[in-house]
Formats: structure tokens, sequence, C-alpha cells
């Protein structure tokens, strides 16, 4: 027998359980974006030639479409991030429905501001 309590699937279709779920795969994501963005930059070491042949391949539709869910990710995972600092530390109790909905609503927002001033 396992000595793991047994979970209530409940939990698991609570609204802060999806915030919690979103906040942990934007930041493992954005980890693995790290390395990446590392790369390229360590391409302007080598010079000019060499950096400009990399920021070429950020011309693809691919690059371009990468680069609007890093921005999502990274409204995630900051208002993510902002949502348990304030339930960590705030007076107030509870995981307030309406935090996760506002942050919902903050990385929407931010993936269409920057569809709109991407151009």
């Amino acid at each position: 027998m396992s000595s793991r309590p047994h979970l209530d699937y409940r939990a698991k279709s609570h609204l802060s359980y999806f915030a919690y779920v979103c906040h942990r795969i934007s930041g493992l994501l954005l980890a693995c974006f790290i390395p990446l963005h590392f790369l390229m930059l360590s391409q302007s070491l080598r010079g000019a030639q060499g950096f400009e042949a990399s920021l070429k391949l950020t011309d693809f539709w691919v690059f371009k479409f990468g680069e609007w869910v890093l921005v999502i990710l990274l409204a995630i995972h900051l208002a993510g991030g902002v949502r348990l600092l304030m339930i960590e530390f705030g007076p107030w109790r509870g995981l307030r429905k309406g935090w996760i909905q506002a942050s919902i609503l903050f990385a929407i927002i931010c993936g269409l501001l920057f569809l709109y001033f991407a151009n």
C-alpha cells in the first residue's frame, strides 16, 4: 500500500488548480527558452556577421508565433507569481477566484497588445 494520502479529485477541477498548473508549466517552458536565448545572444560575441545570420532565422512565421507565445507565457507566469505572493503574504484568506480571473485576463491583454504593437 502507498503511504501517499488519497487525493480528492474535486480539488483538481477547481480554478485555483488550473492557475497552479499554468504557473508551473509556464515556468518550465520559460526555463527551456533561456538556453536558446543565450545561444542566440552568444552569436553576437562571434561578430556581427554571425549575429545577423542568426537573426535572419527569426523572420520565419514560426519564430514570430514563438515570440507571441513567449509574451503570453511571461504574462501568465508573472500574474500567477503575483497571485501566489498575494496569497502568501496578504492578510486575506482563501484562493480568491477573482485574482485568478484577473491573471488570465492580464495574460490575454498582454498577448493582444503584443500582436497590436508587433508590426
